[in-house]
């Protein structure tokens, strides 16, 4: 049975589904306001493993992930470019789901928009206000933290705790009649997009969105809520109060990623590491990426710079080759290795340990390897089927079928480098140093970088 960190316990708990068979999992989409980056990517992955292995393990599971199309960002980016908000928010939803596409992330299966939801919205901030959980104000509607004694308890805070910090976390907004009540409804004001509601005409907070519409298409007590783990407060703790303060059961369980650190600082446009996504998948196969989220324990802050890329890279190539070589070696058909998968599902169903679930499958493939040296048809065939079963349980697909380049071979650039990083290994053998320093020199020239690694030498454009 899988076992996984509830962030509201802190305790690894089993999971057990509100409707036997089927799974229900939410987790916090973009704000479509810029190009997304690596953080976008490491949580997006991280649920995604998550929806596939409950697939794998035979549930029914409905995904729901939404998209912020309305925020102070897009409408300070729409006012910045003279465009408008619509535009903007089509326009980086686009450019999300493209790079997420190239990430192999399966599709949610409802991705709901913030702006066709907010009558709904509207309904739940009604029923807040009815419930006397919330107050009117000149400048919009706001949920009163005072009034849910729970207030605090995803962050393991009280209100007063949360309070004395709230002065750097929280807007200042004289209206409000504590810094950590929280928007529900923002007033209009001059130039923004707005809707009418019984307050008059605005626009939603941010929060309520991710309440109106899980339990629109989740229904009350789904089964997990998750996102980032700078999530969990303000705007999780906030989720959760409204959806409590309508006295509706909200997520049964919560899960968290962690974050990710550049080249060992914590990824921040202040620090000039805000790495586009993009780039990086220009510069590295894409499927690298995901194998090294899933090298790291998706709780734990995760390392990405060139070196942990290139190790990613370097395990993958030998992944593709295993794969390569058992699709040529006319197998029998042969069910997966019981064993293998065993120990697999053990290793993910114990927190969803992906780097221990990993190390299964590089064991089943170096013994999968012997085997077929040894000409062991049966054996290689069984742990092959098993390797492979559980790394597409991983979304991680294999060969070089797989790889973004495997038309290079039509690229004479492409089939002009490889030869030359044949000859300089040639070289480097025969302790010819002055003509491999040589042709390293040239494909440096020509934007080339190479790494030399424990699997071989591989390239990549700089």
């Amino acid at each position: 049975m899988l076992r996984f960190t509830d962030s509201l316990t802190g305790d690894k708990v089993d999971f057990e589904p509100r409707d036997p068979g089927k799974a229900s999992v939410y987790w916090c989409g973009p704000t479509v306001y810029d190009v997304p980056h690596l953080g976008h990517a490491r949580s997006t992955l991280a649920f995604d493993v998550l929806v596939r292995y409950l697939r794998w393990t035979g549930l029914d599971v409905t995904a729901v992930s939404n998209i912020t199309d309305i925020d102070d960002k897009i409408i300070n980016r729409a006012a910045d470019e003279g465009s408008t908000e619509p535009d903007v928010a089509q326009r980086f939803e686009a450019t999300f789901v493209e790079q997420m596409d190239r990430l192999n992330v399966a599709h949610p299966d409802l991705r709901p928009r913030a702006t066709e939801y907010v009558d709904r919205m509207v309904e739940v901030i009604s029923d807040l206000v009815e419930r006397g959980m919330a107050y009117t104000t000149d400048s919009g509607v706001y949920f009163d933290v005072d009034r849910l004694d729970e207030y605090g308890a995803l962050v393991g805070r009280s209100v007063e705790d949360l309070r004395e910090g709230a002065g750097a976390r929280v807007d200042v907004d004289e209206d409000k009649t504590d810094p950590l009540d929280f928007a529900l409804w923002k007033a209009a004001k001059p130039g923004e997009p707005t809707w009418d509601s019984p307050w008059g005409p605005g626009r939603p907070g941010w929060h309520i969105e991710c309440v109106a519409m899980s339990l629109h298409l989740l229904g009350d007590g789904f089964d997990i809520h998750g996102g980032g783990d700078d999530l969990v407060f303000p705007h999780h703790e906030n989720e959760r109060a409204e959806a409590l303060g309508c006295g509706r059961a909200f997520a049964r369980h919560w899960v968290h990623n962690g974050m990710v650190q550049v080249d060992g600082e914590k990824m921040s446009k202040s620090l000039g590491n805000f790495t586009t996504l993009a780039g990086l998948l220009d510069a590295w196969d894409p499927r690298a990426l995901r194998l090294l989220v899933l090298q790291t324990h998706y709780r734990r802050t995760m390392e990405i710079g060139s070196t942990t890329l290139d190790q990613a890279a370097a395990a993958l190539a030998r992944l593709d080759k295993f794969a390569d070589r058992m699709a040529e070696a006319d197998l029998p058909d042969a069910a997966a290795d019981d064993a293998v998968l065993d120990r697999f599902r053990a290793a993910m169903d114990d927190d969803l340990g992906t780097p221990q679930a990993l190390a299964v499958v590089f064991d089943a493939v170096r013994d999968a390897n012997r085997a077929l040296d040894a000409e062991d048809d049966d054996t290689a065939a069984a742990l092959a089927a098993a390797a492979l079963d559980a790394t597409t349980a991983l979304g991680l697909e294999l060969g070089a079928a797989a790889s973004p380049d495997a038309d290079a071979g039509d690229d004479p650039e492409a089939t002009e480098i490889d030869g030359l990083v044949d000859r300089r290994l040639a070289a480097r053998a025969a302790k010819d140093f002055a003509e491999a320093d040589r042709i390293r020199d040239e494909l440096t020239a020509r934007g080339i970088v190479l790494e030399d690694g424990p699997s071989g030498t591989t390239w990549r454009r700089g």
